[in-house]
């Protein structure tokens, strides 16, 4: 019997990619609905759907502005079933209530009007779009953080550096993480005001560290996110040095934290001589780097967690593991599966202390890369475009790790499974209870050991404490830190048996 795929076109509707991701992962609860997602139809979006079979002859019509509804289900009842919950879903009224008014603003200058005071604007349309949005807000006196992505690095140098010249700062694009005076932004978790600038190149990156400051007592006075691009040479770090400056030039912010894979030489002799110009001290993270020489007022680490470590002027001793006895399936390798692609690249720097090649998708120095082959640890990096085409990202919705974490534990090749489970804003409003249900659905002999971390703070919707509770129950071995995870997976398949 074959799939039915079922195509719906709204002409002239947008709604936001997280918003639309969310819904996406509504539909595919549906009894026999394979896949499905609800996408702007972008050229790229179209292609991304395409490429998942869900698409008919009718979606491919669609232009950047229309909404595209695509599903892949059992039999025609269930695709319409699944097409009546997506129509529901539309018809709700996607407004913001401000007091007892409905805000519907239509285009940046509305909403400028009805908010004069505002100073940023978080742009969150399809990457095409995103960069004429970003371009009028900065125009009109606004920062901007760009959440969207598929934007070119041709269009963020040439936005960045107008950008630079009226003197507006651009996160992004692809920014998915800030807080600024306190608000979480995107994918943020909640964490205390303090005296402590973050400047991040990732999203879960400095979801760590700000976590970790503030179970270590610490606050943070803002993140501010640049983008994954900004410290390539052809952009310069030009949003990276603006974010220095402005938290040199903060009275509330008393020490600066940069963390970003290893930028160009020639960027990251800028950083670091901007970094050199500051009355306050610093901490430079750069993830599978190798060592520079600081400024006088800076120290390099090479992990998140002895970022937080630094910068809070804490104790570095690893927490001691506890691991189980009796146990061994005969596995000497870890398979690790990421929702964050930071947490992803400190776990290969750990595990490169060991005695095996690490292998992933997004290689850190030192690393190899999938395509070279051979064997060894495996960490892969889930939120990566391969994984997440006409999905949504792991960290909305987790359950599309899922099949490979069944893999990888009826595996006996593996003795340890890694994994991290990130809350917060705009994350799954419980991953660990759907990664427990889903071990706890299955039967394993001998299977790996499974290790994980929890990225995010008491004071996040999803209470961090809660989903520790929950996982330790399972049977998951559960680190302080991911650093930790990876830590005490590595001394658990090298122990002598």
């Amino acid at each position: 019997m074959t799939d039915t795929v079922i195509t719906e076109v709204r002409k002239s509707l947008y709604l936001d990619s997280v918003v639309l991701m969310r819904m996406s992962r509504a539909i595919t609860q549906i009894d026999g609905v394979f896949e499905a997602a609800m996408m702007m139809g972008t050229p790229a979006n179209i292609e991304i759907m395409t490429d998942a079979g869900l698409l008919d002859d009718v979606g491919r019509t669609a232009t950047g502005g229309d909404l595209v509804i695509g599903i892949r289900a059992a039999d025609k009842i269930s695709a319409n079933a699944a097409l009546d919950a997506a129509s529901t879903q539309l018809e709700k009224p996607q407004v913001e209530k401000r007091g007892n008014k409905e805000w519907h603003p239509k285009t940046l200058r509305t909403a400028i009007k009805e908010a004069p005071n505002s100073n940023l604007a978080l742009i969150s349309v399809a990457g095409q779009f995103a960069v004429s949005e970003a371009r009028k807000a900065i125009r009109r006196g606004l920062n901007v953080m760009i959440f969207s992505d598929n934007v070119s690095l041709l269009d963020e140098v040439e936005l960045k550096r107008e950008a630079k010249k009226l003197d507006r700062l651009i996160m992004g694009p692809d920014c998915g993480t800030a807080i600024i005076n306190g608000v979480p932004l995107a994918f943020s978790n909640v964490v205390p005001r303090g005296s402590i600038g973050i400047v991040g190149a990732s999203g879960t990156g400095m979801q760590e560290v700000a976590s970790l400051i503030g179970q270590y007592g610490g606050g943070i006075s803002h993140a501010v996110g640049v983008g994954g691009r900004d410290l390539r040479t052809e952009v310069g770090g030009i949003s990276t040095l603006m974010a220095i400056d402005a938290l040199d030039s903060d009275p509330n912010t008393d020490k600066i934290v940069v963390i970003s894979k290893p930028p160009s030489s020639e960027v990251g002799s800028k950083v670091l001589q901007r970094i050199g110009e500051s009355s306050k001290t610093s901490v430079i993270c750069f993830i599978g780097g190798r060592k520079l020489a600081m400024p006088v007022n800076a120290t390099q680490v090479f992990t998140l967690k002895d970022t937080a470590c630094t910068v809070m002027d804490v104790s570095h001793s690893d927490a001691e593991p506890v691991l189980p006895t009796g146990f061994d399936n005969g596995g000497r390798l870890i398979k690790g599966l990421f929702s964050g692609g930071t947490l992803c690249a400190e776990a290969q720097v750990l595990l490169q202390q060991g005695k095996n090649a690490v292998y992933s998708n997004i290689p850190v120095a030192n690393s190899l890369s999938m395509a070279e082959g051979g064997q060894g640890h495996v960490l892969l990096d889930l939120g990566d475009d391969q994984y997440t085409k006409g999905k949504p990202h792991p960290m909305i919705d987790p359950s599309g790790r899922n099949e490979l974490i069944l893999s990888a534990v009826q595996d006996r090749s593996w003795g340890a499974i890694l994994l991290d489970v990130v809350i917060g804003f705009g994350a799954h409003r419980d991953p660990a209870g759907l990664l427990v249900d889903l071990l706890n659905e299955n039967e394993f002999n001998d299977a790996p050991q499974v290790f994980a971390s929890v990225t995010g703070t008491e004071d996040d919707p999803q209470v961090r404490s809660r989903q520790v509770k929950k996982l330790a129950q399972a049977g998951i071995i559960v680190a302080p830190t991911n650093a930790d995870a990876a830590r005490w997976a590595l001394s658990f398949v090298e122990r002598s048996v």
